[in-house]
């Protein structure tokens, strides 16, 4: 592995959303999976289905998508911050720009899947999300 990430691995990335969470799982560099998405019914039911995530994947990072150079930047930091916070996570967590992810998201499913609110889009933006921050 020849970006120095090899410690960080498995890896999860999150797409967080204020209806649904987007999730990603990469056992190493090569393979990035979309995981379900979790509804998100309030903070403290949303923190503890994604502690269990991270706890089942026994994952050692977490890569979390936020918009990067906007104005909002700073703000998405500290609610980031603040849900990571809840989610008791004590290992590194990375931000990565999430910019248009989910249009390339709902790109990718256009004629193959039918477009539902179901969490799907949300996940394909975490994969996404991931695959960037593999790369960089």
């Amino acid at each position: 592995m020849a970006n120095g990430k090899e410690a960080y691995f498995p890896v999860i990335a999150i797409d967080l959303g204020l209806k649904r969470i987007g999730l990603a799982y990469s056992p190493d560099i090569m393979v990035v999976t979309p995981l379900a998405a979790i509804e998100r019914k309030n903070r403290n039911q949303a923190s503890a289905a994604v502690k269990k995530v991270i706890e089942e994947f026994e994952a050692k990072a977490v890569v979390v998508g936020i918009p990067i150079g906007g104005s909002s930047e700073d703000e998405m930091r500290r609610r980031v911050a603040h849900f990571m916070n809840l989610v008791a996570f004590e290992g590194p967590v990375f931000f990565q720009d999430e910019s248009d992810s989910s249009i390339e998201a709902e790109e990718m499913m256009k004629g193959h899947i039918r477009y539902k609110r179901d969490g799907r889009v949300d996940s394909l933006s975490a994969k996404i999300i991931l695959e960037r921050w593999l790369k960089r």
